[in-house]
């Protein structure tokens, strides 16, 4: 059996991938140091446990942290793992900007999720409203292999899957290819389009036309041929629209 550690487990991004991974076969535990994302283990009824025990034990270590701690939790974790073992890290800017510590004799593994399409149908209203997936609305995701072997890469792919279930489509791309897309084309190019849509949105209900209304033509679009604006639906929901 696989022996997982997920480090930051109690924290937002953590306790996504917790909820997915007590429905896996994984032997996973859980590392958390704030109040609050301990209650969140709690809650779930999970337990924190001590990183001695498990990090010399962990097949995989799962770095949840925040990209500002990585680096320090990253140079006190790594160093703990036996030699073969594989890092997965959920974000490519820290591995990029060298914060990740590295050791030779471990794989190194970068896995993000696309989260759902704003085109896809989905046939409940919970998944519909899963704007970032992990829960019930299928999302691809992007995998980069970023030192290793292999089966280091065919390894943090299928833990990837699982966390971050249901899965549509798996990516392979290099790290500097996941950097291009968030946050370069994501986060400013895609994001500020969206942002538009929304700024036009109030300024039609501004002049008078009814939200529904408004909100109504919005989403549907049939006379565009922009499809950013076409699947502006889930952008537009999470603005509050």
């Amino acid at each position: 059996m696989t022996k997982i550690t997920v480090v930051g487990a109690g924290g937002k991004m953590g306790c996504r991938l917790m909820d997915n991974f007590v429905k896996s076969s994984y032997q996973v535990a859980c590392l958390e140091v704030s109040p609050q994302g301990i209650e969140n283990l709690r809650t779930r009824s999970l337990t924190v446990a001590r990183q001695e025990d498990v990090i010399p034990q962990s097949d995989v270590v799962i770095l949840g942290v925040p990209d500002v701690a990585i680096g320090k939790v990253s140079a006190e974790i790594i160093p703990m793992m036996k030699p073969g073992a594989l890092v997965l890290t959920l974000d490519p800017a820290a591995p990029l900007d060298n914060k990740v510590y590295l050791r030779d004799d471990l794989g190194y593994v970068i896995a993000h999720p696309c989260h759902p399409s704003v085109f896809n149908w989905e046939p409940t209203e919970q998944a519909t409203r899963d704007f970032y997936g992990g829960i019930s609305a299928k999302q691809s995701i992007v995998v980069a292999l970023m030192k290793g072997s292999e089966a280091d890469y065919k390894l943090g792919a299928q833990i990837a899957s699982e966390m971050y279930a249901p899965i549509d489509r798996v990516h392979r791309i290099t790290l500097e290819q996941m950097a291009i897309l968030e946050p370069a084309m994501v986060e400013t190019l895609a994001q500020t389009c969206m942002e538009i849509v929304k700024e036009g949105y109030d300024r039609v209900v501004e002049l008078g036309v009814p939200a529904d209304a408004a909100r109504d033509f919005q989403w549907a679009s049939p006379h565009s041929d922009c499809g950013a604006v076409q699947g502006s639906k889930r952008h537009l929901l999470r603005c509050g629209v």
